[in-house]
């Protein structure tokens, strides 16, 4: 018997020494639940009113695992895998992947910053978001601009992504990805992206850049899935084209318990294949205004409007083009730094013949240039 526990104890300090050097793995993650009403969608043949059991209509419903380890020297190895999921049916989100939010693996340096490898998020994401009413700390997914066509909301993720992201120079932090087509057409279905914030006291601002070539082949191991925001039930919209690319800048500034801020981004689509533009180009210029204002530690409110100005190349046929203005309003009473309910109202009208409302997450196009949703939910964090 006492061999017996000799013998267990050795590997157990060998493997408390090896914890202690590995330095930590956090499990953590977002379960957000609500229920919807949508006064207008048309589908499968019908028209009227949507009521809903929603998941992730703020942030999406996830799990994760981010974990690093000390190599000394004030360099560390990283890793995050994050899953996200249904929390209403138990499916996973992102068209089935088991890790589909995030998914990667590097090198951090204190001085110098990381370099990772995997599926990760664009830098229009990492520093123009934040500024945004699609932040994860303000509307995010119910807030997202029309479609989505900026990617703000990250309707659509990086695979196959190699990413930098530097230290903090005194407020000044920047980046830059690049994600490959696994293709033997180096070209085909591949992306890049850089950007870059700079924080002094109540102020920030950010400008982020974002490039797809190739989003309409047929390749499926590329760097996006077009067909993945569909899939996760978002609501999001994904135009396959030829070139596309995202230009984006904000600037946010805290008055005490109020914040404000500005958002502009510009989408253009070359060579597009769907939304009415087979072989033609899309374009999109959005102009975000946001505020949120603290009334209490445990009650906040906040506004977005955005107006959305398109241009679609075949805009005669329909003898306009494209434009839409959203507003979005939104209460959240926090129990505690883990758990809160909010409640949401979003309002969108589209200005153009033949063109109608789609609020993301709403569960479908209205039959008419107006849309309404609003919403009730739950979220706890862990």
């Amino acid at each position: 018997m006492k061999r017996s526990h000799i013998a267990l104890a050795i590997p157990a300090l060998a493997l408390s020494g090896y914890a202690h050097a590995q330095s930590s793995v956090t499990l953590y993650g977002i379960i957000d639940a609500g229920i919807m009403y949508t006064n207008n969608v048309a589908k499968g043949g019908t028209q009227g009113s949507l009521w809903q059991a929603t998941s992730g209509n703020i942030n999406g419903s996830r799990w994760g695992l981010r974990g690093s380890e000390d190599l000394g020297g004030g360099l560390k190895a990283i890793f995050v895998l994050e899953n996200g999921f249904n929390v209403q049916n138990g499916r996973l989100g992102q068209n089935g992947r088991e890790f589909g939010r995030q998914a990667y693996v590097g090198l951090s340096a204190t001085s110098y910053g990381s370099l990772t490898l995997g599926r990760q998020y664009d830098s229009l994401v990492d520093f123009v978001a934040p500024l945004s009413a699609t932040a994860g700390t303000f509307g995010d997914t119910g807030f997202a601009h029309p479609f989505d066509n900026d990617n703000l909301n990250h309707s659509i993720r990086m695979s196959n992504a190699v990413k930098y992201a530097s230290a903090n120079y005194a407020g000044f932090k920047f980046g830059a990805l690049y994600a490959f087509s696994n293709n033997t057409d180096f070209a085909m279905n591949r992306a890049y992206s850089a950007g870059g914030s700079y924080s002094y006291g109540p102020l920030n601002v950010a400008v982020g850049y974002l490039q797809i070539n190739g989003s309409n082949s047929t390749n499926t191991s590329g760097a996006i899935d077009v067909a993945e925001s569909t899939a996760n039930g978002t609501g999001g919209f994904v135009l396959g084209a030829n070139r596309q690319w995202v230009l984006g800048a904000g600037v946010n500034y805290a008055f005490g318990p109020a914040l404000v801020g500005f958002v502009f981004t510009r989408s253009v689509y070359q060579g597009t294949t769907s939304f009415n533009s087979v072989n033609g180009a899309m374009s999109f210029n959005n102009y975000e205004l946001n505020a949120k204002y603290a009334f209490t530690p445990s009650i906040s409110f906040g506004i977005a409007d955005t107006y959305t100005d398109g241009h679609a190349a075949n805009s005669r046929t329909f003898g306009a083009d494209p434009k839409f203005n959203q507003v979005n309003v939104q209460a959240v009473y926090s129990f505690s730094k883990r758990t809160d309910v909010y409640a949401e109202a979003m309002y969108q009208h589209a200005i153009g013949a033949q063109y109608v409302a789609f609020i993301n997450t709403s569960g479908g196009a209205s039959s008419t240039a107006n849309q309404v949703v609003g919403t009730v939910g739950i979220r706890t964090r862990f």
